[in-house]
């Protein structure tokens, strides 16, 4: 399969400053990959130069077979790029905007107005569309921003924290509307909230002073948490000793950790051995040695954890204004 986005070797640097450091990285057809890292380490910067604001200082980006540099504008005919903030142009209103971009774009007339119609009808801008850009709030600026990127329908969708300031319910919204258009497109989510990777994204990569530290499903990513899969038990209290004298003996168990007590009730975290699964065999025991369980469950581990498992060792530099 043709990649839908290339990333070969791809580095920037400003003066002694490494923002970007040789980045390789396919995404395909169909696939939401989130993008992850520390402030500072690289991000915006990386999808700048896939979005050919920035050149690269080496290495190449190549989009739907084409190189960014080489051909720039039949290559950005092919993105939507939604950029950090959003930048319009604020004394313009939100319908004249986006008639702006529709012509940028080279529509015009009824497929202009038929294009304008679509997006505000998906991103929900009608209450808003003819006050000044300016006025309107940052939920309300950014899906103006997401409006313009989806406008004529491209191959390719680079999104900077596209629910930023939006609240729950449009927070909601706009991840539907990216779960739906991933179909036939490459979408790439910039974020710093987790649980939208979750909700989104079928796979994602965290990237640490510009250097592209781990690629994978959500799901990959959560199975190198220190928790995932381990078995969380509640019992009476009365229990506990036996608890602690049976569960370390079973096969596949590494530990187990009294994680605190409401009232009667103890609580325990029952960590495996890598690669073992033990709420079957773990339960089973208890059952054996008459200890009632009220309650057991299966964590899948969590990807704020697995992020700081990752950068702590490649501890963010601090903000800078480029990446």
């Amino acid at each position: 399969m043709t990649a839908m986005i290339e990333l070969d070797n791809l580095s920037k640097s400003f003066g002694n400053l490494v923002a970007v450091d040789g980045i390789d990285l396919k995404v395909n057809k169909g696939e939401v990959l989130g993008f992850l890292g520390p402030n500072g380490a690289g991000k915006s910067t990386t999808m700048k130069m896939i979005a050919g604001f920035i050149e690269p200082t080496s290495g190449t980006a190549n989009i739907c077979g084409l190189n960014v540099l080489e051909n720039p504008v039949l290559a950005k005919s092919r993105i939507g790029y939604l950029p950090e903030g959003a930048p319009t142009y604020g004394d313009m209103t939100a319908r004249r905007f986006l008639d702006f971009v529709s012509e940028i774009r080279g529509f015009d007339g009824t497929e202009r107005r038929r294009r304008v119609d679509m997006v505000v009808d998906r991103v929900i801008l009608q209450s808003v569309l003819d006050q000044p850009i300016d006025t309107l709030s940052k939920g309300f600026k950014r899906r103006v921003g997401l409006a313009q990127a989806m406008l004529h329908d491209p191959e390719i969708l680079i999104l900077d924290e596209p629910t930023d300031g939006l609240d729950p319910n449009q927070k909601q919204h706009v991840r539907r509307l990216i779960k739906d258009m991933a179909a036939d497109k490459a979408i790439i989510v910039s974020t710093h909230i987790l649980e939208e990777v979750e909700a989104v994204c079928t796979r994602a990569v965290i990237i640490s002073h510009g250097k592209l530290l781990i690629d994978g499903t959500p799901e990959e990513l959560m199975s190198k948490a220190h928790n995932h899969n381990a078995v969380v038990i509640s019992v009476d209290s009365a229990y506990s000793d036996k608890v602690i004298e049976v569960v370390p003996v079973v096969s596949g168990v590494k530990g187990i950790d009294h994680i605190g007590k409401v009232g009667s009730i103890g609580r325990f975290r029952i960590l495996p051995q890598p690669g073992s699964t033990i709420a079957e065999p773990v339960s089973a025991a208890l059952r054996e040695a008459g200890v009632d369980v009220q309650e057991l469950y299966v964590e899948r581990g969590a990807l704020d954890e697995v992020f700081r498992q990752i950068t702590v060792a490649n501890p963010e530099a601090g903000e800078d204004k480029h990446a």
